[in-house]
């Protein structure tokens, strides 16, 4: 298997280079409109925010950024296939302007705008993204009632064009298939709040990279990918930053287009790169050693299981993950000016794969072997570093 990964350094309003209908999903993190940080990008593209900032319009500048934004998601619907889904992680904002506080609710404008573009919202995801700093409460401290709510997580807002995907022929069904996550990462990656990701500030090279927090660890680009595609899809980022959710398809095996205003920032996109081969082959491993140690404890509490993988031999949940297959990256090679190709393995892991012993016909008793191994594993296995944006 092999996966294309393209990027585009232009202004997003724009993606003719991509047809209409082309593309499988759209994960993605947007300036967010109302953070200061990001009002000179908003600014450089209409000056008329600028002059609402600096007469304290706060609602108008609001809105003037969020119809740059449009201009994006009208495009994001051209190029998204029937059936596909848009992820889009936003944070609210807050900002006082003349003396006065207030929140400005990105995510609402947003959402409002993709339903106005026919688009079915979807149950979307709150993620916390929680800070230590010692300042991180806002207004007047202990005295009511003049102190704030800290805003401590985000939102993935969720939606699809038109019906649901449909898988027709065997070949689309099998992708699909082998395409699986196992049924404990369902139960924890489909749950609406998740705790267990943070951003994490961004360490960026060049002299006119832009120094930003980031807000989209690798994990959240990841798992959504994983989720709401199946392998050799053609992912797009209209936003792409220092190309997290690249690295995110590259590691689940689709092939990507991403798209960023800022040229700038190609040397640290490269860099990042630089380690991603092993980096997705670490993140594989402990996906597969994890399933082990689930397998591990439930057989523990609640005996043998009723389905075995087929590429691996352990044993899943159900059915559905019979054919689940987590493909190794093995080489990633640059064919054009900002063009690579990712090349995988397309077997099981070798020291994931559980050898049948035909003498053992019992099925209790192949499964202590199987524990038995799996602590073996287990003792072997690295834990995973986070690769943030």
């Amino acid at each position: 298997m092999k996966t294309t990964h393209q990027i585009f350094f232009k202004d997003a309003q724009k993606m003719d280079d991509i047809e209409n209908e082309s593309i499988d999903l759209m994960v993605t993190s947007p300036p967010y409109p109302m953070v200061e940080m990001w009002d000179e990008i908003f600014t450089r593209q209409n000056p008329k925010i600028f002059k609402a900032l600096n007469s304290s319009d706060g609602v108008m500048a609001f809105e003037l950024m969020h119809q740059i934004l449009d201009r994006v998601w009208d495009e994001v619907r051209r190029v998204l296939k029937p059936g596909a889904v848009a992820c889009i992680n936003i944070g609210d904002a807050t900002r006082t302007i003349n003396s006065r506080f207030s929140l400005f609710a990105n995510h609402t404008r947003i959402q409002s705008y993709m339903l106005e573009l026919g688009f079915s919202a979807l149950p979307c995801i709150l993620w916390r993204k929680q800070t230590n700093a010692p300042n991180k409460f806002m207004g007047s401290g202990m005295l009511p009632p003049g102190a704030y709510v800290t805003l401590e997580h985000e939102y993935i807002l969720i939606f699809r064009k038109g019906n649901k995907r449909l898988f027709k022929s065997d070949e689309e069904k099998q992708i699909r298939r082998k395409s699986a996550y196992f049924w404990e990462e369902r139960n924890h990656w489909f749950s609406d709040v998740w705790m267990d990701l943070k951003g994490t500030r961004q360490e960026l090279s060049g002299n006119n990279a832009r120094d930003r927090n980031a807000a989209f660890p690798f994990e959240l680009a990841y798992r959504l990918i994983c989720m709401f595609s199946v392998k050799q899809d053609r992912v797009l980022d209209p936003f792409l930053g220092i190309g997290t959710s690249m690295h995110g398809a590259m590691a689940a095996g689709r092939n990507f287009l991403g798209i960023d205003i800022d040229p700038n920032l190609k040397s640290t996109i490269f860099s990042k790169m630089e380690n991603i081969i092993e980096f997705s082959n670490r993140k594989i491993i402990d996906r597969l050693q994890n399933h082990l140690n689930f397998v591990g404890n439930r057989i523990r509490e609640k005996g043998p299981f009723k389905h075995t993988n087929q590429p691996y031999g352990f044993p899943v949940m159900t059915s559905q993950e019979r054919d689940l297959l987590l493909n190794s990256p093995q080489s990633l090679e640059k064919i054009g000016e900002t063009i690579f190709m990712v090349i995988y393995s397309d077997s099981a892991q070798e020291e994931f794969i559980y050898e049948k012993d035909h003498n053992v016909t019992d099925k209790a008793e192949a499964n202590t072997i199987l524990l038995q191994k799996q602590e073996q594993r287990k003792q072997r296995h690295c834990q995973i570093k986070l690769f943030d944006k």
